[in-house]
């Protein structure tokens, strides 16, 4: 969305990335199909802020990837805090858990592979204080939905994704492109939340709960 020297730009200006991230940016580029699902280091950082600035006791990820974003959200972590972060692909599960065990917040980290709407069951009596959906664009309103009950007042729900490389001001008609437009609308509408996008990446809804 912006030129690479812009990007190396704002770089410049934040936070360094960790040794693990950097491990694990190397070894998702090398070795994981479709590595561009990576966070990176700008967005890393953003959503590490953002985690900070809200302090959470309980954090939701749907979409682990590699766990890069998991681990940088899980820095913003009260002492007493937990991250679920949910993924269905089992054939990542191995190198995943290796990268949490590297953490030092391996355990503060709840890692659940299945079917998100089914693990979200399990979840029910958790109250939640950020949440970070980053998987399958098709079922970003059903997500939203289902978890927007268990986000406490004042709490957060960031959505990546939601610009599609630049898709959404196209008239592409694929039903991706649909599917994110159809749910930016839906949280535009949304008089229960504030809400704005942040030109991060492939863009960041970042959604507050009304109090």
């Amino acid at each position: 969305m912006i030129s690479e020297d812009l990007q190396n730009l704002l770089l410049k200006y934040c936070e360094p990335e960790h040794k693990l991230l950097q491990h694990i940016d190397r070894e998702t580029q090398l070795k994981v199909l479709m590595p561009r699902m990576l966070s990176g280091h700008y967005q890393g950082r953003v959503l590490s802020m953002l985690s900070k600035m809200n302090r959470p006791k309980r954090i939701l990820e749907i979409g682990t990837f590699t766990g890069y974003a998991t681990l940088c959200l899980a820095e913003g972590l009260a002492d007493d805090g937990m991250i679920y972060t949910l993924d269905i692909n089992e054939e990542l599960e191995d190198t995943v858990r290796n990268n949490f065990a590297k953490s030092t917040f391996d355990h503060q980290i709840k890692y659940i592979i299945g079917d998100a709407q089914h693990s979200l069951k399990s979840l029910d009596g958790e109250t939640f204080d950020l949440v970070f959906i980053d998987a399958d664009k098709k079922n970003n309103g059903t997500y939203y939905d289902l978890v927007f009950e268990q986000v406490r007042p004042g709490g957060l729900i960031i959505v990546d994704n939601v610009l599609w490389s630049g898709k959404v001001l196209s008239n592409a008609q694929d039903n991706d492109t649909k599917n994110i437009r159809t749910f930016n609308d839906k949280i535009a509408s949304d008089k229960r939340v504030e809400k704005l996008i942040l030109p991060v990446r492939d863009g960041l809804f970042v959604i507050r709960k009304n109090d």
